[in-house]
């Protein structure tokens, strides 16, 4: 797939949502002939027309069913599929998560859900279609792969990443429409393996996943200015976690600051927190996210600005750390 800078910004106006079933699986059903891509009756609000229109025989709108879903996915792939089946992750997450555990986990089946809306961007519907959990959930269940992209261009990397290697895997869409777009150019994406995306000096490791990438890269930014120096990291993948680079960082570093749009209970900044609990005299962790709470309905810029996680808020909260 060609990638210029006119198209990376084209992806950002679409969103991850769009980006990935608008863009990048119609590119993947085009180079190979088993994909099937599954949605809950989400076909317009995911931008899949032009998948479905195109490939209709390798698209099934399985309606309201969300369990029935993950089952039916499931036996495609045993049937030598690779299906991709999507909704709100709230729902793919949360109410089909015994369905994952057993069909998808357990049987090591080839099928990559892709929960949308994930974090607070379906805002003003409130609790039951946000997602501050589903981290937690996937990564606790052995097989699974967990990614959470930063914005399009990163949506196309993981997506083709799913789709050339076998195995079940959780993809994390936390971006609406006109989602920041964090890299300017084509880069060389490594699904494990985190990006430096700034490196401002040793003050402060700051690690952060989703569209957390966007607003921490703004906070850094703001810190600088202050005379805090930091450094930057995308974790879009959780799970695998990628402990050569963490172990470097918790030698380097004598803060490290995790963010996320998520439970800090169970999240990325847990995962960070699990593996540097095996080294002697690691440096000291601030998980930043939402702390063991929901949230009051409203935008999703509301709802960062009451839970810490715009870009200003950050800052402040880096800055007061890093103080003590």
């Amino acid at each position: 797939m060609k990638i210029t800078p006119a198209i990376i910004r084209k992806w950002s106006m679409l969103g991850q949502r769009g980006t990935a079933f608008g863009i990048a699986m119609p590119d993947i059903a085009s180079r190979k002939d088993n994909v099937k891509l599954l949605t809950a009756d989400l076909s317009l609000l995911s931008g899949m027309e032009r998948y479905a229109t195109d490939y209709p025989g390798k698209f099934l709108n399985v309606g309201i069913a969300e369990q029935n879903m993950i089952g039916i996915a499931a036996g495609l792939a045993m049937e030598g599929d690779c299906v991709f089946a999507s909704t709100y992750a709230s729902f793919i997450a949360v109410r089909s998560l015994e369905h994952v555990r057993q069909h998808l986990s357990y049987l090591n089946c080839n099928v990559k859900i892709i929960g949308s809306s994930a974090g607070v961007v379906a805002a003003k519907s409130g609790v039951s279609h946000w997602a501050t959990e589903d981290i937690a959930f996937m990564r606790a269940l052995p097989n699974i792969k967990v990614f959470s992209p930063a914005d399009g261009l990163e949506v196309i990397k993981v997506m083709e990443y799913a789709a050339d290697n076998d195995g079940p895997v959780y993809i994390r869409l936390s971006g609406g429409l006109n989602c920041p777009a964090v890299y300017k150019e084509d880069y060389n994406f490594e699904a494990g393996k985190m990006i430096k995306l700034s490196d401002k000096g040793k003050d402060v490791a700051v690690i952060a996943t989703g569209l957390m990438v966007s607003e921490s890269m703004k906070a850094v930014e703001m810190l600088s200015e202050k005379g805090i120096n930091c450094s930057l990291f995308d974790m879009h993948t959780i799970k695998p976690i990628d402990k050569d680079t963490l172990s470097e960082i918790f030698k380097d570093y004598g803060l490290i600051v995790t963010v996320e749009e998520h439970n800090v209970i169970g999240g990325m900044g847990s995962a960070v927190a699990e593996f540097k609990a095996g080294f002697a005299n690691a440096p000291r962790q601030i998980f930043i996210g939402f702390n063991d709470c929901f949230a009051n309905a409203g935008s999703q810029h509301y709802i960062w600005e009451n839970t810490g996680l715009t870009a200003d808020k950050i800052a402040v909260r880096i800055e007061t750390e890093y103080k003590r």
